[in-house]
C-alpha cells in the first residue's frame, strides 16, 4: 500500500494525460508559451514522481515568438503503443493539432507531424482492439455554435505511418447537459464491451466537470451516463479550497485498479496565484459506468494505492528547498523554464555562477526575454537570488520576478539611480501592462554583494534587498491578488526567477550580469 497526497503535481502542472506501460506510469501537462514545452513525469507507484524531461526541447520543435503567454501548447495526450510512445498536442497559434513520438519517454522526441484537416483544439489517440487508430478532439459546431462555447466532440481514423487523418470524419457527441459549454479534453477508452468518451465541460474555471458517455460502436449513439457529471467541485460554493475539477484522463495499473488524473485549483481567499495543478483520483465501475471516489464523491486529500511504494532513481530536488549553487553546476534541470523560444535560454553556467546575458525585450513584452523561471509551487515561499554587483550603466536592469503574464508581474529589480551615481533598488508592480514603482532603496557604495528576494505570503508579498549580510525591507505587504487567473485571466500559474533586460541594447553586444546562487524555499 502507498499513500498519494494531493496534488501530486503542485503548482502549475494543468491538464494532465497518463499513460501506462507495464510498471511505469508517465504523465505529461500543458506548458502554454514556456519553454522548453510539455514536462514529462515518471512513477512506479502514482504517488512518488521524478520529472524526466520535456517532449519539446529544440527550435525545431516549437516556435513560440510573439504568442500571448496563455496561447500556446493545449492539453497533450500521451499513449504508448508497439513500442513507440505518442504525444499528440494542440499548438493553437502556430499550425494547430500535431503528433510527436519517441522510442524513449524521456527523449529525444520526433519533429512535429502537423495533421491537415484536424481542426479544433485538445486532440487525443485512440488504438482500438480491432488494431486502428483513432482521432479524437473538439472543434466548433459545425452548424454553427449558436453561443459561446457550442463544440462538438469529433472522431475520425489517423493512418501514423504517414501521419495524417483517413476516412469518415463524424461529430458524435457536444456534451453531457442541455446547452453545455466547452466539451473538451476528450478521451477515448474501451472497456466491459463498450467505447467510452470521457471528457471536461462547463469551462476550465468554477463550473468545471468531468462527464462520460458510452457506445457499442465507436461512432456511436453514445449515450450519456445518468449519474453526470461524474466528478466536479461546482456545487461546494465559491469558498470550498478546491474548485475548477476537470480534465481527466483514465489508466489502468497493473494491480487492475483504476485512476484518474485532472486538473483542480486551490485558492487563497477566492484567488488562484499557482494555477491548475494536478491531482489524482480512485476510480471503480459500477453498471459499467466509472465512478470516482466513491463514498466520497469529491477529491480528497490522499488516495490509497494498491502498489509498492516506489523512491524515484534520479537524484530529485526537494519540492520544499531547492537551492542552486550555479558554479556548482554543469546543466540546468528540466524543471528550469523559459518564455517563448529557445532563443530565449540566454545563459552560460561557469566558475563563477550563472552568466544571464541581456534581452532588449522587457518582462512586458509578449516575446523572448531572458528569464530563467521555476514554477510556484507553495501558498507561502521565499525566492532569492545572490549576485556580485552588476554593471548597470547604458541602462540595465535585472532582478527577481514572481509572473502571471507580461502584463501582471511584480519585481524587485537592480538599475543606475537617475543621476547614474548609484545603483537602487526598486520594487514594482505590473498591472495591465503599466509599472508602478512601489518603492526604491539605494545601494550603499562599497558593497560586494547583493541578494534579492521576494517572500510570497498567501495573498501579499515583500520585496527585500540583502546588501553584504544586512537585510532590508524595500516594499512591505503588497498585495498580489492582481496575479491571480481570476484578475489577470489566462490559462497559467504563476512562475518566478531572474531576468536580465537592457532595452537600448546594440545588436551586436553580447554582456551577462552573473547569478551565484538562487533559491526556492517553502513556508510549510
Amino acid at each position: 500500500m502507498t499513500m498519494a497526497k494531493n496534488p501530486i503535481f503542485p503548482g502549475f502542472y494543468p491538464d494532465p494525460s497518463i499513460c501506462a506501460v507495464g510498471e511505469d506510469y508517465y504523465i505529461v501537462n500543458s506548458s502554454f508559451c514556456y519553454f522548453p514545452g510539455l514536462p514529462v513525469m515518471h512513477s512506479k507507484d502514482l504517488a512518488h514522481w521524478e520529472q524526466i524531461g520535456n517532449i519539446l526541447t529544440r527550435k525545431s520543435q516549437l516556435s513560440l515568438k510573439g504568442d500571448e503567454i496563455s496561447r500556446g501548447l493545449f492539453a497533450p495526450t500521451m499513449r504508448y503503443h508497439n513500442g513507440i510512445y505518442y504525444v499528440i498536442c494542440t499548438n493553437v497559434d502556430r499550425g494547430g493539432n500535431f503528433i510527436v513520438k519517441s522510442t524513449d519517454p524521456s527523449g529525444p522526441w520526433s519533429d512535429p507531424f502537423y495533421l491537415n484537416g484536424a481542426d479544433g483544439i485538445d486532440p487525443s489517440l485512440f488504438f482500438d482492439p480491432s488494431g486502428k487508430c483513432y482521432y479524437i478532439g473538439t472543434h466548433e459546431n459545425p452548424e454553427g455554435a449558436r453561443y459561446n462555447g457550442d463544440w462538438y466532440i469529433y472522431i475520425q481514423e489517423i493512418d501514423l505511418t504517414e501521419m495524417k487523418l483517413v476516412g469518415e470524419h463524424k461529430n458524435v457527441w457536444n456534451g453531457a447537459l442541455k446547452n453545455v459549454i466547452w466539451p473538451e479534453g476528450p478521451h477515448l477508452y474501451y472497456e466491459n464491451g463498450y467505447y467510452y468518451i470521457m471528457h471536461a465541460e462547463g469551462g476550465t474555471g468554477p463550473e468545471h466537470a468531468v462527464t462520460v458517455c458510452r457506445s457499442r460502436n465507436i461512432w456511436g449513439p453514445y449515450e450519456n451516463n445518468p449519474c453526470n457529471p461524474i466528478l466536479t467541485h461546482r456545487h461546494f460554493g465559491q469558498n470550498f479550497p478546491v474548485r475548477y475539477v476537470g480534465h481527466g484522463d483514465l489508466m489502468q495499473t497493473v494491480k487492475g485498479e483504476w485512476y484518474m488524473v485532472l486538473l483542480a485549483v486551490r485558492q487563497t481567499e477566492g484567488y488562484t496565484t499557482m494555477g491548475r495543478e494536478t491531482f489524482l483520483a480512485k476510480v471503480t465501475w459500477e453498471n459499467d459506468w466509472p465512478v470516482v471516489n466513491a463514498g466520497h464523491g469529491m477529491l480528497t486529500d490522499t488516495v490509497e494505492i494498491e502498489l509498492p511504494e516506489w523512491k524515484p532513481s534520479k537524484t530529485q530536488i526537494d519540492v520544499n528547498i531547492r537551492e542552486y549553487t550555479f558554479g556548482q553546476m554543469q546543466t540546468l534541470g528540466d524543471e528550469f523554464l523559459f518564455l517563448r523560444d529557445e532563443e530565449a535560454m540566454r545563459y552560460e553556467l561557469t566558475e563563477q555562477g550563472l552568466d544571464l546575458f541581456y534581452s532588449p525585450y522587457t518582462m512586458s513584452d509578449d516575446d523572448t526575454e531572458t528569464y530563467l523561471a521555476l514554477r510556484q509551487q507553495h501558498k507561502n515561499f521565499t525566492i532569492s537570488a545572490t549576485l556580485p554587483v552588476p554593471n548597470l550603466s547604458n541602462n540595465k536592469q535585472c532582478g527577481v520576478v514572481y509572473l502571471q503574464n507580461n502584463q501582471y508581474h511584480l519585481r524587485i529589480e537592480l538599475a543606475e539611480s537617475e543621476d547614474k551615481s548609484s545603483l537602487e533598488a526598486k520594487a514594482i508592480m505590473c498591472k495591465a501592462g503599466v509599472d508602478e514603482i512601489l518603492a526604491v532603496t539605494p545601494i550603499n557604495q562599497g558593497v560586494l554583494e547583493l541578494t534579492l528576494s521576494l517572500k510570497v505570503q498567501g495573498l501579499y508579498a515583500d520585496a527585500v534587498l540583502c546588501c553584504d549580510g544586512v537585510e532590508q525591507i524595500v516594499a512591505a505587504k503588497v498585495s498580489i491578488r492582481n496575479l491571480s487567473t481570476e484578475v489577470a485571466g489566462g490559462f497559467v500559474g504563476c512562475t518566478t526567477g531572474v531576468y536580465a533586460v537592457w532595452k537600448d541594447m546594440p545588436s551586436q553586444l553580447r554582456e551577462s550580469c552573473t547569478i551565484t546562487q538562487l533559491s526556492y524555499r517553502a513556508d510549510v
